[in-house]
């Protein structure tokens, strides 16, 4: 008996522990100049918030010589006031070189961020790689995290797609801390695809997934928009940032039904051409997408997310969801 009571203890400690766990709020930082806008400061206080994951650079390969070097890198208009993680997005063209200088990279982009850090006089504790790496690339990018983790001095993540998830017997896991699930950019950019955004149908097929993912996941969610440009049938363009109500006011665009608009009069619109008759077709995330994409996975995940960090962080994301949102959705995990 007296062993029994102490189970029954023990166990409501820990289930209450677990209800108790809150998922936090982060945002990613995806641009070129670090300067947070009045809104966007707004938007961190609102959604008790105070971290962000910052894109310090890309690593791309130089057209001519086809060697890896930095691209984009962030300028720090305004100095951090809240807990900055350093992100380097690696085209997955750089992993699949063979020959590529793994030892050579990974010294160099530790270098970079470390350079830019105490430029700006920030102090790190976790780097995360971005990087949608494939069975080609494999075995170069596990080989430049082993090494990386080996040599950065700080806790490090990587990003996970979801066919990594589904697939990582073959895909395999990378040697990190902790993995951030991308749950966003599912489908196809097509005239005739419902939202490669978010497709819930697509979704369906990788949820069961996630209970056998042996590395522990966090979530990113997206809050983007975009609008895609087709002409005779045919996807020519994307544009980024761009809502339903940006293109209502703007007389060169007739408003279709809820997903199309069509270019009635020739323009050119932030050094694009659009010419009259293209179609553009809107894809965003509603509030209730976000709810749903919560719900779906806290279903599915082992255990609940440390943290939910949405992509990302602009005044034109945020100004459709309502006060706190963020932070609401982070507890329905």
């Amino acid at each position: 008996m007296k062993k029994t009571i102490i189970f029954l203890l023990t166990a409501s400690l820990f289930l209450g522990c677990k209800k108790d766990q809150k998922s936090g709020v982060a945002f990613y930082y995806w641009k070129t100049t670090f300067k947070l806008s009045g809104l966007e400061k707004q938007v961190l206080l609102d959604n008790h918030s105070d971290k962000l994951y910052v894109r310090y650079f890309d690593i791309a390969l130089e057209p001519k010589t086809k060697h890896p070097y930095p691209v984009g890198a962030i300028h720090f208009i305004e100095k951090p006031q809240l807990q900055i993680i350093p992100v380097v997005y690696i085209k997955n063209e750089v992993m699949l070189q063979k020959g590529l200088d793994i030892q050579n990279l990974v010294k160099k982009t530790i270098g970079f961020i470390a350079q830019i850090n105490s430029k700006n006089n920030i102090t790190i504790d976790e780097i995360q790689i971005d990087c949608d790496w494939t069975l080609g690339s494999r075995e170069n990018y596990l080989q430049f995290v082993d090494l990386f983790k080996k040599n950065c001095g700080t806790k490090l993540s990587a990003t996970i797609r979801l066919h990594q998830v589904k697939y990582f017997e073959k895909t395999k896991i990378p040697n990190v801390d902790r993995g951030i699930l991308m749950y966003y950019n599912m489908g196809r950019i097509a005239p005739d695809s419902l939202n490669s955004i978010y497709d819930p149908d697509i979704a369906a097929r990788y949820l069961a997934s996630l209970e056998k993912y042996p590395l522990p996941l966090d979530v990113a969610l997206p809050i983007y928009s975009w609008a895609i440009q087709i002409r005779d049938y045919k996807t020519i363009g994307l544009k980024s940032k761009i809502a339903i109500s940006d293109l209502q006011n703007n007389p060169n665009d007739v408003h279709l039904n809820s997903r199309y608009f069509k270019v009635v009069q020739s323009h050119y619109s932030s050094g694009i051409f659009y010419r009259k008759g293209d179609l553009l077709k809107i894809e965003q995330i509603k509030p209730e997408d976000l709810k749903n994409m919560a719900d779906e996975l806290k279903k599915s995940l082992k255990t609940i997310p440390s943290e939910i960090i949405f992509y990302d962080l602009d005044a034109c994301n945020t100004k459709q969801y309502e006060k706190g949102f963020f932070e609401q959705v982070a507890r329905r995990f």
